[in-house]
């Protein structure tokens, strides 16, 4: 395993006027700097730290979430008013419920 497979991403701060670089596989670290380039490279190296130190520990290091296999299925829970509107609106478009909620979530 490779933190170069991790999901990084830098964003702007508007509270502390800087870059801020993120990892998602480990979202308890983040990084600040004052160029995009500078937060990517700081949160990398913050990354392969902890790893480093977690897998000295024994700890469980997480799988990079570009290495993980997805079924393309997952439950969501919503009221059955909603459920009742979009399987109509469903049948109205001549789609599957299913179709339908894809196409809003892809929206």
């Amino acid at each position: 395993m490779s933190i170069d497979h991790y999901t990084y991403r830098v964003t702007w701060s508007p509270e502390d006027g800087e870059h801020v670089g993120l990892c998602a596989e480990l979202p308890s670290l983040s990084w600040l700097a004052a160029t995009p380039e500078d937060a990517l490279a700081g949160i990398r190296q913050v990354a392969t730290d902890v790893v480093a130190d977690m897998q000295a520990g024994g700890e469980a290091i997480p799988e990079p979430l570009a290495e993980k296999h997805y079924s393309g299925e997952f439950r969501v829970r919503i009221p059955p008013q909603l459920h009742r509107a979009l399987a109509m609106q469903a049948a109205e478009q001549g789609v599957s419920l299913n179709r339908l909620a894809s196409a809003k979530l892809a929206g």
